[in-house]
Order: C-alpha cells, then structure tokens, then sequence
C-alpha cells in the first residue's frame, strides 16, 4: 500500500473510518450477538466480565463522527509530504517549526 504515507494507505484509512463511522450504528445488535455467544462457550475469547467493556470500547462511543474525522484528517496531515514540506519551508525562511 506504499507504507504509512503513501496513498493507497490513506485511502485504507479513510475506508477503515467509514467503516467505523457505519459499524457505530449497529453497535447495540453487535454487543447482543456477543452476549449471546458468550452463554456456555468455551472460547477463551468470549469469557470475563471485561469482553463485553472492551468490545463496547473498540466503537469509540464517546467521541461524535465530526471528532473521528478530525482526528483522521490530523492524523493524515501529519504524514503528509506537503506538510513537512510547508514546515521546512517556514523553518528556512521565519526560523518557524
């Protein structure tokens, strides 16, 4: 995918986002179906009180779909070449970094 700034990994990410983003919305039918599962197995990954939290954790409920964009486009900014040119730019020219 070129690495972590190339663009196919950014176009990863923002799929990944949207994904996410349409995941939240079913969140409570997920967290059902795993309660469900959890009744009776055996499965190492689906026992403790902490499975149902850390699941519930993974959506990222407390933050609004405006901040996980932010934080994707933040996020995104930073690997940019464009940036790191910019701040270079600034650097040389205003001692600005």
């Amino acid at each position: 995918m070129g690495g972590p700034d190339g663009d196919m990994f950014n176009y990863y990410r923002m799929l990944m986002l949207q994904g996410l983003i349409a995941a939240r919305k079913h969140m409570e039918k997920v967290l059902q179906i795993v309660e469900i599962m959890q009744q009776g197995t055996q499965l190492p990954c689906f026992h403790g009180s902490s499975t149902m939290r850390a699941l519930k954790e993974r959506f990222h409920m407390s933050l609004t779909e405006e901040q996980l964009l932010v934080e994707q486009l933040v996020d995104g900014s930073m690997r940019s070449i464009t940036t790191k040119l910019y701040d270079g730019f600034q650097y040389l020219t205003n001692g600005i970094m």
